[in-house]
This record gives structure tokens, C-alpha cells and sequence, in this order.
């Protein structure tokens, strides 16, 4: 669940290791993605993530990406996210500025409004769309 396999068993004493109240002593990436492995372990039909992957790196955050994308299937979540990355592929965004809903789509149909959300898509993006 949540790609954490490996993590795990790299640590000292694997499934076995005592990681500390609040897991003091796991990366916050690491603590991250073992709250997911949780969720995904207790199988819920309403998924609520918010930020999801603000802690991760960007290894980590496509491992969690991808467990996530298996996980949703058939399922209804609410992402709250400012990495664009998470919201991607989702059926529809809602885009809030201000405590305000300004925008809502698909992630293509955002784009092609070339507003907010197209903005922040391009900040995030610019190193990506520049190589390719």
C-alpha cells in the first residue's frame, strides 16, 4: 500500500521497528506516506486527502500518485491541494481564491479558461514545459 514496502524494509528491525510516538523518528515524506498506506489499508468508499503529498519529494509523490490513481478507482475523494501534480487527473477541480470558488473543470477545460488555475499550472510547470 502507498509504494512504502521498500521503506519499510530497509529499516532496522523492518515491519518490526518502533518508529516513536508520532513516528518521531520517520522523515516527514516517510510519515506521509505511511498515513496513506493506512487510509488505503482500511479501504473507505470517501477518500478526504488533504495535501496529501505536500511533504513528499518528487520520487516519493509519484509512488504516492500512483497508489492513489489504483486506490480511487470507484471511489469519491475531496483533494485539497496546492501541487497541481495531485489534482491532475481528477474529474473535476474546483478552484478557490480567496475563501471563493473562481474556476471549475477538468484539468484540460481549466487550461484552455487560461485563468487561475492555468496560471498556477504554468508556474508549477514552467521547468517541464520548457524541456519538452
Amino acid at each position: 500500500a502507498a509504494n512504502i514496502y521498500s521503506m519499510i524494509e530497509s529499516l532496522p528491525e523492518g515491519f518490526e521497528t518502533v518508529v516513536g510516538e508520532r513516528g518521531y523518528r520517520l522523515s516527514g515524506g516517510e510519515k506521509q506516506r505511511l498515513a496513506i498506506a493506512r487510509v488505503i489499508l482500511k479501504n473507505p468508499q470517501i477518500l478526504i486527502l488533504d495535501e496529501a503529498t505536500s511533504h513528499l519529494d518528487s520520487q516519493s509523490e509519484a509512488l504516492i500518485q500512483q497508489a492513489l490513481e489504483t486506490l480511487l478507482v470507484g471511489r469519491t475523494a475531496l483533494v485539497i491541494a496546492h501541487r497541481l501534480s495531485t489534482v491532475l487527473s481528477a474529474d473535476k477541480i474546483l478552484v478557490i481564491d480567496n475563501g471563493q470558488l473562481v474556476e471549475q473543470g477538468t484539468h484540460d477545460q481549466l487550461l484552455a479558461v487560461n485563468g487561475l488555475y492555468a496560471d498556477l499550472y504554468r508556474t508549477q510547470f514552467r521547468h517541464e514545459m520548457a524541456a519538452g
